[in-house]
């Protein structure tokens, strides 16, 4: 299955709620006798197949010091950023990954235009880097905060576009994915959190208060992924209210990306096979 042409941004392009809930991807979505339960582990080791193979193309996009990938993850509260972040590269070795989380700005970063801490997170060479949040939070919230007008969130439209196109453009293959999950399963997540004492140090108090503006916010990601989305720099709207389902479709983008880049080791030296280790 093609999942990049499955999940790239339509031209039409409208949230809905129903939509968080497909089922997406796998081989036993044509078998209805089988059990979520059952359905659940089936879809995790796919993706901890495709986890292998990406592991492969990563060893060799670090060896070969020649290519970058960013790898960028938007989503409402709960949408399973961190846990996309934790299951997809549990299993690859660090070396050449790098995960980066954007919170609020500091006051050295607020002194700054608003791409220059994203800019200097960029991944180097022969490295995966993953943004947890991103440069997208600055025509999101800033817009339904009432930070910035319409005006402004149009010129910040075009300045992201022409930064993703120069990353693009010196070498940096770009992934963006949405991860869609609907109003329930949201509210269904933070009160997990609320009912495990070990779960709480994750619930923030402000995640009520944004979630009070979920049409706003839907309303600002659909036109946000809709003027940026690029061919050198693609938008995916994964469905998310599925875990496994997340995490197979976007080890599927992820894998597919990669295999289209062509890794490989460098090519052995000549001159080494002449030395003999005394």
């Amino acid at each position: 299955m093609n999942a990049r042409a499955k999940f790239r941004l339509p031209k039409k392009f409208k949230l809905r709620e129903e939509d968080a809930d497909a089922v997406v991807l796998s081989s036993r979505v044509a078998d209805p006798a089988l059990s979520k339960s059952d359905a659940k582990v089936l879809d995790r080791k796919e993706a901890e197949a495709l986890i292998a193979r990406i592991d492969t193309l990563q060893n060799k996009l670090y060896a070969q010091r020649q290519k970058k990938v960013l790898l960028v993850l938007q989503g409402m509260d709960t949408s399973g950023k961190d846990g996309t972040v934790r299951t997809l590269f549990s299993q690859i070795s660090p070396m050449g990954i790098r995960a980066v989380g954007f919170k609020q700005p500091t006051d050295i970063e607020l002194a700054h235009d608003y791409l220059w801490r994203v800019h200097r997170q960029a991944p180097v060479k022969g490295e995966i880097v993953v943004f947890n949040r991103s440069h997208y939070e600055d025509v999101l919230i800033t817009l339904v905060q009432g930070m910035i007008d319409a005006k402004e969130c149009k010129r910040r439209y075009a300045q992201i576009a022409d930064f993703e196109r120069m990353l693009s453009e010196t070498g940096t293959t770009i992934v963006k994915v949405f991860l869609h999950i609907s109003k329930d399963e949201q509210r269904a997540r933070l009160q997990a959190r609320l009912d495990d004492p070990l779960k709480q140090w994750k619930f923030d108090s402000n995640d009520l208060t944004q979630r009070k503006k979920w049409d706003d916010y839907q309303r600002a990601y659909e036109q946000a992924l809709s003027a940026t989305d690029a061919d050198h720099a693609p938008w995916y709207v994964v469905p998310a209210n599925s875990k496994p389902q997340r995490d197979l479709a976007i080890a599927s983008i992820l894998l597919e990306t990669l295999e289209d880049m062509q890794l490989d080791f460098p090519a052995p030296d000549p001159k080494l096979a002449k030395i003999v280790i005394e």
